[in-house]
């Protein structure tokens, strides 16, 4: 029996769920998700919580079990809490702002890039240096964080460079200088 599969998904309050023969939808105070899940997993909804349980014990339905576990506790989590990630924007000039739907980074580069916000995310800037990405689906602020931060990877010898709150960057050593 999987570990994380087995585990209960408890439902908060003001949040619903509703499953049919393909799809599970969950609709809470931020909004609503929807997902599609296979048929090697079963959904129950009880009064308070979600059980997810596998059909069949073949190796897809072992994998599948898991995972749509998870995918539904992130989405009851989405729409009722939210996910939010920052990134830092660290380098002599680099800075960050928001215009519109639109958000504009000096990056060292010789023209300014400009990185369109999705419908579905909120970004904001605090100061210069610090970028806030937040939406109800996790994938989704994973994936613009991961592009916002592809621009400018931080590099190792001065740390320049687009990176997340929480990362932390290995550096190294410049040149020695001993002949």
């Amino acid at each position: 029996m999987s570990r994380i599969g087995k585990l209960p998904i408890e439902i908060p309050q003001g949040v619903k769920i509703n499953v049919t023969e393909d799809m599970i939808s969950v609709e809470g105070p931020k909004g609503k998700l929807t997902q599609d899940y296979k048929p090697e997993v079963s959904i129950k909804v009880n009064d308070k919580e979600v059980i997810v349980d596998r059909v069949n014990d073949s190796k897809s339905a072992r994998a599948f079990h898991g995972l749509y576990r998870q995918l539904i506790s992130n989405m009851v989590t989405g729409v009722s809490k939210g996910f939010t990630r920052s990134l830092l924007v660290n380098g002599v000039g680099y800075r960050a702002e928001v215009k519109g739907n639109v958000l504009l980074l000096n990056l060292g580069f010789s023209t300014q890039i400009e990185y369109m916000i999705n419908k579905d995310l909120t970004i904001t800037c605090e100061g210069q240096n610090k970028i806030i990405v937040s939406g109800i689906d996790k994938q989704k602020v994973g994936q613009a964080c991961s592009e916002i931060r592809s621009l400018r990877p931080p590099e190792p010898y001065k740390g320049k460079g687009v990176k997340y709150e929480d990362e932390n960057i290995r550096r190294k050593i410049g040149k020695s200088g001993i002949k």
